[in-house]
């Protein structure tokens, strides 16, 4: 289990990796269509759909993670508020939640991908299914991270001190 638990830490900081480079890009990218429409006077047409895919993979990368610190699809205030004996259950039914809206993304994210690949994207030399990238990856993403809060429990506190080897 404990090879388990590294391999979805290292995909955790894959992932945030992913997200932070898609949204330091995404700013570059809207930076210079910025330049380009008030200094150049011509606006690049790419920039507008790469800013889109950008935004798309920032976004669901970033909810992937936040799924597995269970600050998102967590229900923290019904989970509190429960009784003590039910808190368990909910935390799990909001896992399996997790895990299904993460697993539906991704197949459906997957399928528009796969079904615009052919199609040329409109303004921006690149195929339409590129688009589609951030809703495919992502949820397949929150759905393992959701699957490993229902196999490991309780993700581990972020300000607890680090554990000496």
């Amino acid at each position: 289990m404990g090879a388990l638990k590294s391999a979805f830490a290292g995909l955790a900081r894959v992932t945030v990796l992913i997200a932070a480079v898609s949204l330091c890009a995404l700013v570059m990218v809207l930076a210079w269509q910025v330049f380009g429409r008030y200094v150049l006077n011509n606006s690049p047409s790419w920039t507008e759909p790469v800013a889109m895919t950008l935004m798309s993979v920032a976004a669901l990368f970033g909810a992937a993670i936040a799924v597995r610190a269970e600050t998102h699809f967590a229900f923290p205030t019904l989970v509190e508020s429960a009784p003590k004996p039910a808190r368990a259950a909910l935390k799990l039914l909001g896992r399996i939640i997790a895990l299904v809206f993460g697993a539906a993304l991704a197949w459906f994210g997957g399928f528009l991908m796969w079904d615009s690949w052919d199609v040329p994207m409109a303004g921006a030399p690149m195929p339409e299914g590129v688009s589609s990238v951030g809703l495919c990856g992502g949820g397949a993403l929150i759905a393992l991270f959701a699957l490993e809060r229902i196999l490991f429990g309780d993700p581990p506190d972020p300000h607890a001190p680090a554990q000496e080897s």
